[in-house]
This record gives structure tokens, sequence and C-alpha cells, in this order.
């Protein structure tokens, strides 16, 4: 029987925490956790609200050893490096999910996104469907049939087929789409004077980026502004737009633990709980609530 794996984009959450919440929050060594207080409280909403029985977490430890930057040195060097205070603060963050039971994925090489597209791999092979926190719109080229995507902060929500109505193009487009337009975000070039709606446009017609670069003599002939300069733009960048695809298509590869199996949530660690509520100083309430889950299994 088909279950849901839930796979969290844990790092966009960090964030988010960071970002949200005081710099007044302190542990036992006086050292800022403000990150590690708000990314408990969301961990705790999902197990609570939802009891998800198979979930994973899956956490970036390679935004400068990336196996990306072996390809593009300048992939991602537009980003500032994490604070300080922030770096550490995402170690306490695995600490809390793995004392919780929950499944941690993290890789010196590979991005979250990469080990999010290798443990659905995985799990479909078991029968399996998925549903990705997050909201990263390049982590919607994994999405099949019966696949769900979240952004759990705004809640809403997407599946296979929700992904042409939202950017424009089909999951399975969605790689292809940034090799044309790029993504500042992440530092990926892209051809330039190639926008989200023009990209689209080809993609509706050509389909893939191959199909498109075989058949550069049709574009010109398109009922598309600006079609002749578009297909001088695409015979100049063409070895930038296969960079750029490559750049942005997710991994399916990434090592993943011996005992992964299906993701499937493990007993809480008690005393470690304990000893992560005394160390990162959490409120009486965090700390009822973790009790609370830790009984519920």
């Amino acid at each position: 029987m088909s279950e849901k794996v839930w796979l969290v984009d844990a790092s966009m959450y960090v964030f988010r925490a960071w970002h949200s919440m005081p710099d007044e929050f302190r542990d036992s060594d006086d050292q800022p956790v403000n990150a590690v207080h708000g990314f408990t409280r969301f961990v705790l909403e999902v197990l609570e609200r939802h009891k998800p029985v198979r979930i994973a977490m899956a956490f970036d430890e390679s935004l400068e050893s990336n196996f990306r930057n072996q390809i593009f040195p300048a992939y991602k060097a537009n980003r500032d490096p994490a604070p300080v205070e922030l770096k550490r603060q995402f170690g306490l963050c695995q600490e809390v999910c793995r004392a919780l039971g929950l499944r941690v994925l993290a890789d010196g090489r590979y991005e979250a996104d990469d080990l999010i597209g290798t443990a659905l791999e995985h799990v479909r092979r078991q029968g399996h469907v998925g549903l990705i926190l997050s909201a990263d719109k390049d982590l919607s080229q994994l999405l099949h049939r019966g696949d769900a995507q979240w952004d759990y902060g705004r809640n809403e929500r997407w599946d296979d087929e929700g992904v042409k109505a939202r950017y424009g193009v089909h999951a399975h487009q969605i790689a292809d789409f940034l090799g044309l337009t790029g993504d500042a975000i992440d530092n990926i070039p892209g051809v330039p004077g190639v926008g989200a709606k023009t990209a689209a446009a080809l993609l509706e017609h050509f389909g893939t980026l191959d199909s498109l670069l075989e058949r550069l003599a049709e574009v010109p002939f398109l009922r598309l502004r600006g079609s002749a300069q578009h297909a001088e733009r695409l015979r100049a960048h063409r070895d930038i737009a296969l960079l750029s695809r490559r750049l942005a298509t997710i991994a399916r590869d990434a090592p993943l633990p011996e005992d992964f199996g299906a993701a499937e949530r493990r007993p809480a660690d008690v005393a470690a709980l304990e000893d992560l509520s005394e160390r990162l100083r959490f409120g009486p309430i965090t700390r009822r609530r973790l009790q609370q889950v830790t009984a519920a299994g």
C-alpha cells in the first residue's frame, strides 16, 4: 500500500526561524539559539498536527563544497556566508531532529534538494509517494503523480499537475526552464534576454531544451515577440543554457544512510531530549510539547 513520505527542506525552515525569532534566546553557554527554538516549534507543529509516520529532514552542509562548484565555481557565489551565530545552530537543529526520532539527511557534496530527490526516488521504488515541505521551485521538478509540494509557512500546496499553473511549465520541464531563464538566487546564468514568459512559450512549443536547440531554425518563425533575436541569443549561448540546466537539475544519486528504509520515524530518545532542553534552555511550553510528542510516538 502506498504511503506518504514527508521530505522536509529543513535548512529553509532554519533560516526562516533565524529571521523571525528575536536574538534573545541563549543556551547554557550564553550562545544564541533563536533559530533552534523557532525551528523546534515548527517541527513540533508538524508532528503534533499531522503525525507523519515516515519523515526525513534534509539539511544543507555543502554550500561551499557542493559538486556544482566543481562544474561552475560561481555557483551560489553571490550569497553571503551564514553568520557564525547561525552556523552552529544548524548542528543543534539536527540534534533535535535525531532526538525526536526523525531521519536526518546531510552531506558535504550534495545539497538538501539532492538528498530529497534521492530519498524520493528511493521510497518510490518501495511504492510510496512524497510530500515535499519547501517553497523552492527547483524541487517541483521532482513531482510525479501522487506527489505534492507544500509551502508550509504560506499554506500553499500543489501537485504535479499544479506546477504548470504556478510556473508556466510542467514539472518535468523545470530544469529546462531554469536552463533558459537562469536563477539569480543560485547565481545560475541562463540565456541573457530570455525571461520566464519566453522560456515557457518556447518549452510549450518544443517540449524540451534539447529539442529547442536542435530546431533553432524554427524559432524566428514563431509568433513570439523578438523571436529572431531569441534565436540568435540561444545560438550564441547554447553552452550556457546546457550548463545552467545541469546546475538546476536535482541529483538523484546522493548517498543515503544504509538504514534509511522508507524514512520510518523512530522512537524518541528521551534522555537526549532532556539534555537538549537543559542546554538550549527550552521553556516549559516547549518542554511539555516535547514530552507529549514523545509519549504519542
